[in-house]
């Protein structure tokens, strides 16, 4: 019988001492982490919620960690994070980002570059399926175009002289980082784990907050219906989609080689 682990990620604030003064606050986040988590539950899974200051780099990467050392082929891990999302230049090349930057989850003590979910997702033993549900801006690939109009109010995103301030404190750091992902992951995306991703939005788009849940993660429970909805990811994509703005649009990104039967299973099918 296949298991399922869960680990929900929400953070309503960051750490200001990290981020130059900054504190990132936003309303829904924990509400979406509670709400996902009860979802999983209710599907069948263990999980794991991380609210706000516990969700360092240090406790995300020990939650991946755990569940690595216990999913087994064919069982099943749902990692769902709500925040704001960031960006850093791609110093690499290494991912081909059309865009020459790296996504990024603002974690409560730093931000975590989408290339690290990535490896840690690695650690799962082979056919261990893998859905990334990412609730915040900039997480189309996940894993702002240049000019890309920016909301003053009501979206996850850090803001971009913040971005920049404190990419240009911490250059050294993220390169080291991004050169040292790079070797430790030979063949990039295509040779890595069989993941589904549902992100909120495209890479130069931004995720609106609001007042209960996050607008991607309100449309996707509206869609889940309680576990009502039939249908594989695709299908479930295209409805969550569909109840959004042209402005928001959400993507479904795979990497390695996600089955068709596994595209095709309903959602949070352990």
């Amino acid at each position: 019988m296949p298991a399922g682990l869960s680990i929900h990620v929400g953070l309503n604030t960051v750490d200001p001492d990290r981020y130059e003064g900054w504190d990132g606050a936003l309303v829904a986040c924990e509400n979406d982490a509670h709400d996902m988590a009860r979802l999983a539950r209710a599907a069948g899974f263990s999980d794991t919620v991380l609210l706000t200051a516990e969700c360092t780099v240090d406790n995300v990467t020990a939650a991946l960690r755990q569940a690595a050392g216990k999913l087994a082929p064919d069982d099943i891990l749902l990692f769902t994070y709500s925040g704001h999302g960031g960006q850093v230049p791609d110093v690499t090349g290494a991912d081909d980002e059309p865009d020459a930057l790296d996504e990024t989850l603002v974690l409560f003590d730093r931000q975590f570059l989408d290339d690290e979910l990535h490896q840690e997702f690695r650690g799962f033993a082979d056919g261990v399926r893998i859905v990334a549900l990412l609730d915040c801006c900039h997480s189309g690939s996940g894993i702002e175009l240049p000019g890309a109009p920016v909301p003053e109010t009501g979206v996850r995103l850090m803001p971009v002289p913040k971005q920049q301030q404190i990419y240009e404190r911490d250059q050294g750091f993220f390169e080291q980082l991004q050169r040292s992902l790079v070797k430790a992951s030979p063949g990039g995306e295509a040779a890595g784990p069989d993941a589904i991703l549902v992100a909120a939005c495209q890479d130069n788009q931004f995720a609106s907050d609001g007042p209960v849940n996050g607008a991607f993660t309100e449309a996707l429970l509206e869609v889940w219906d309680e576990g009502a909805f039939r249908g594989g990811y695709r299908s479930f994509h295209r409805a969550i989609q569909r109840r959004l703005p042209a402005t928001q649009s959400p993507n479904l990104y795979l990497t390695g080689s996600p089955s068709p039967a596994f595209l095709r299973q309903r959602p949070f099918t352990v």
